[in-house]
């Protein structure tokens, strides 16, 4: 029987379900699982169909039910499971139901030609690497029946029914020992058993490389899900993965959403990096949701990196994740040798080790990768007569000096401006920039190395669609002796000619006020020189800085993983930071500085007293960037060992905070907050 009525949901700043009837237009059209343009207010919108009903919901009059306009598909493109796992994203991380569907579901609305793997049918191999006696044991224990058993009930649920913890491995290796082998093994005996695969990494610029491996090895049945893809091309996948054409999906973050049919195995590959949370609600972390979706679907989540994150580890050590180890590099190459080298008192940005190191891996016919976790030019405008420093407008941050557009630039807003000459408050012309970016390490490399082929890949050189994988391509096959970059480079890739690493400045980033942020300067670190000597036993890592006792320098020089983490763990315990405390951030945002100081004040008014007993509150206090796009920025911490106890808080301070709030105010809510920038 036809519905009359439906129950539609909009990506909009409002928790309501609304409900619209069809008219003789749409009629037998509107179903579940399909959007549709609806009126709302004076506009027309996109909207979400979750529900049908046959009658009016008791209470609302019929006759002023308003008309959908229009249903967008002409077959569902969510079903029951997408909108169960958009309620639970919409619980856990308070957002709106229609947010989490809009997040979770590609917006494009015609099909075009399929964007999935054209590959030859000669091209698809099926002959894998001999496995090593590590990666047998790794694999048998993934793909083995699991017994049983009952297990612990998932922490991360907030709504009914509850549900265990799924089936959870985690390769941790030293970089280069094969655990992408493992992966596609274990993909392929989910997909001979009929089951589907998603396969997640952490970046754009790595989805192209494990894509390509995936689409040799599996052929057709694979595709690519990321933002870089136009919305109707994303689209289209989404359509050919709910048609059960396609069975491993390859993405970043969002991918972990895609509709695969009978999912066997969600795969997280480099689990540690900070790009699997998302920035903007719902500010879900792909672990969270892939773990929920294992749980409620009957998959297996395998993750990987050889510098997992601290939870990871911890839930290691509990037993909670079955950790699997690789030991050794399997492609001939050995660990590299790393050593740090003060840069106190050097002139420039290059050391004469590092210099020494990049000719001589020039004349063995080699290539270089320098690493620096910041673009531009030069970042710090000082003045040493009065002090002076310029900083952006709009945000609490120095403006960074961009010299092939000669602006000084903020990262965070995009206010540009044109350098002073002399200080703008006492007219010395002793003020200029300090510090360095790629633009001055390239700038340097040049004039000392003249001879030899250069090229820079950050977010300002690679800006046109497909220049970064072009430059990777590239220096894969040798067309460039050094590649320069940020963390773009730092992660995941392999280039068989690389021999030597250099980390330009390994300080930058240990400052910052966040309890995670010697934990990422320690794994960047790790995973840069794992770059190294992948296929010969002679690699090397030089890694400049002004701390070289640093206890995160020293380790990671080391590659003392264990080492650290037990120390790192040592240190959170006794501060009661995550992985022994979970977190829940709130920031208040505004133009006016008075409305965001009383906003925050009044929040924390209504926390303090609905905190359960165990449980705490850090604030309020400025965020550390206190500034950005002329928002003044205010947040509080609340902190806890149970979520449940936190969750249950918040929903009391939100609900308190919504009557009478000042709708010049804005909040954040972050729940697992991975950034207290």
């Amino acid at each position: 029987m036809d519905m009359e009525f439906f129950d539609i949901v909009f990506d909009v700043p409002a928790p309501q379900i609304f409900t619209y009837r069809v008219n003789s237009a749409t009629k037998g059209e509107a179903g579940v699982g399909k959007r549709v343009l609806a009126p709302f207010g004076r506009q027309e919108l996109i909207g979400y169909i979750i529900a049908g009903r046959e009658q009016a919901p008791s209470g609302l009059d019929a006759g002023r039910v308003k008309s959908i306009r229009r249903v967008v598909d002409d077959a569902p493109i969510f079903d029951s499971q997408t909108i169960a796992l958009a309620q639970w994203l919409s619980a856990f991380y308070f957002c709106n139901l229609g947010e989490a569907l809009a997040t979770m579901i590609p917006s494009g609305r015609r099909a075009v030609a399929s964007r999935s793997f054209t590959i030859n049918d000669d091209e698809i191999s099926n002959i894998a690497l001999e496995l090593s006696d590590e990666q047998k044991y790794a694999l048998e224990a993934i793909i083995a029946p699991q017994a049983s058993l009952p297990r612990p009930p998932l922490s991360l649920n907030v709504t009914p029914p509850s549900l265990a913890l799924p089936p959870m491995f985690y390769l941790y290796g030293i970089t280069g020992s094969g655990k992408t082998e493992v992966f596609l093994r274990a993909a392929q005996t989910m997909l001979d058993a009929g089951k589907s695969v998603i396969y997640l990494v952490p970046e754009i610029a790595l989805t192209h490389q494990t894509a390509e491996a995936i689409g040799k090895r599996f052929g057709a049945v694979a595709t690519t899900l990321h933002s870089g893809m136009t919305p109707s091309a994303r689209f289209t996948e989404w359509t050919r993965i709910i048609r059960g054409e396609v069975r491993i999906i390859v993405g970043p973050r969002s991918a972990v959403f895609a509709p695969a049919r009978d999912l066997g195995l969600i795969i997280i590959d480099e689990e540690h990096d900070g790009s699997y949370k998302s920035g903007s609600a719902p500010r879900y972390h792909a672990r969270q949701v892939a773990m929920r979706r294992c749980s409620a679907e009957g998959a297996r989540l395998l993750m990987g990196s050889a510098t997992p994150s601290l939870e990871a580890w911890k839930l290691m050590g509990d037993k909670v994740i079955t950790r699997l180890d690789l030991t050794r590099r399997l492609s001939g190459g050995n660990l590299p040798e790393i050593r740090s080298v003060n840069l106190t008192h050097v002139d420039g940005c290059l050391t004469k080790e590092l210099k020494e190191e990049i000719r001589k891996t020039a004349r063995m016919g080699r290539q270089t990768i320098l690493f620096l976790n910041r673009r531009g030019f030069a970042y710090f405008y000082h003045c040493p007569v009065c002090g002076y420093e310029l900083t952006c407008k709009n945000c609490s941050v120095s403006l960074t000096w961009h010299r092939e557009r000669n602006q000084a630039l903020c990262h965070y807003c995009g206010h540009h401006e044109t350098p002073p000459l002399a200080c703008p408050e006492c007219g010395s012309l002793t003020a200029g920039y300090a510090g360095f970016g790629t633009e001055m390490i390239e700038d340097e490399v040049r004039r000392a190395f003249p001879d030899l082929r250069i090229r820079r890949a950050d977010t300002d050189s690679t800006r046109g669609k497909g220049s970064l994988q072009e430059t990777l391509e590239l220096f894969k096959a040798g067309c460039f002796d050094i590649l320069l970059g940020t963390q773009m480079v730092a992660k995941g890739l392999n280039f068989p000619g690389v021999r030597l690493v250099g980390v330009v400045l390994a300080d930058s980033g240990l400052h910052l006020p966040d309890f995670r942020a010697v934990e990422r300067v320690f794994s960047l670190i790790v995973q840069v020189a794992g770059r190294s000597g992948r296929y010969f036993p002679d690699g090397k890592v030089i890694v400049q800085t002004y701390r070289p006792n640093d206890p995160s320098i020293v380790s990671a020089c080391a590659l003392d993983v264990a080492g650290f983490f037990k120390a790192e763990l040592a240190q959170r315990e006794i501060l009661g930071f995550p992985p022994y405390t979970r977190l829940i951030r709130f920031t208040i945002r505004c133009k006016d500085e008075q409305r965001a100081n009383a906003a925050i004040g009044r929040l924390a008014s209504i926390i303090a007293p609905v905190l359960p007993s165990g449980a705490d509150m850090l604030g309020p206090a400025e965020c550390p960037i206190s500034v950005i796009a002329q928002n003044h920025r205010r947040q509080i911490l609340i902190r806890d060992k149970s979520m449940g106890m936190l969750h249950g808080a918040t929903r009391a301070i939100l609900a308190a905070y919504e009557r009478g709030k000042d709708s010049r105010v804005y909040l954040e809510v972050d729940v697992d907050p991975v950034s207290l920038l």
